[in-house]
């Protein structure tokens, strides 16, 4: 009898050991997936400090790329300038380029906007209409998007005479749309 005590009492301690080293193995499973959250969610919010900083640096390098920058034709060469006509020539060619749009500047969208003067600020452009509009979209926008001020010029004539006509006008970006 006292034998079956002592075995009894030996199998409960058992169990006891064995319901506590479970329970620490699950304390320690949970501890480690919360510090695995808190670090990937670091992750993630680096991974989207990147991809803003690289926008923002597209947006900077893409009003002086080739085929937006005014280079030489407004007189001597200007940084920050997109010439007009080039943009709505390559609207209206967009078509060319659908296998590169999303993949050529690596961006969902591309807008570019006049501030001032506001006359025909929310205007679409198109080939009816320029210059007497505000807004040229080389292709839709969506996701987040990052801009930056540039001059927005054009060869414009009149009275026998053809002037550069420059605007005040924003750039904008938009990336990470549908693919998050």
């Amino acid at each position: 009898m006292v034998r079956k005590m002592k075995n009894k009492k030996a199998q409960m301690k058992i169990q006891q050991m064995a319901f506590m080293l479970i329970a620490v193995t699950l304390f320690f499973v949970f501890a480690g997936l919360f510090f695995a959250m808190i670090v990937f969610s670091d992750i993630r919010k680096a991974a989207e400090g990147l991809e803003e900083r690289n926008a923002l640096l597209l947006v900077s390098k893409l009003a002086n790329s080739p085929e937006f920058a005014c280079g030489n034709a407004f007189g001597s060469f200007k940084t920050s300038c997109i010439d007009a006509d080039k943009a709505m020539a390559l609207k209206n060619n967009i078509e060319l380029y659908k296998d590169l749009k999303g993949n050529f500047w690596g961006v969902d969208g591309i807008e570019i906007k006049k501030i001032y003067p506001t006359d025909y600020a929310e205007i679409e452009c198109d080939s009816g209409n320029y210059p007497e509009c505000g807004k040229i979209t080389i292709f839709q926008k969506q996701g987040i998007g990052v801009s930056n001020f540039v001059a927005l010029c054009r060869k414009e004539g009149s009275g026998g005479f053809i002037e550069d006509k420059c605007e005040l006008a924003r750039i904008m970006v938009y990336y990470g749309g549908d693919n998050n």
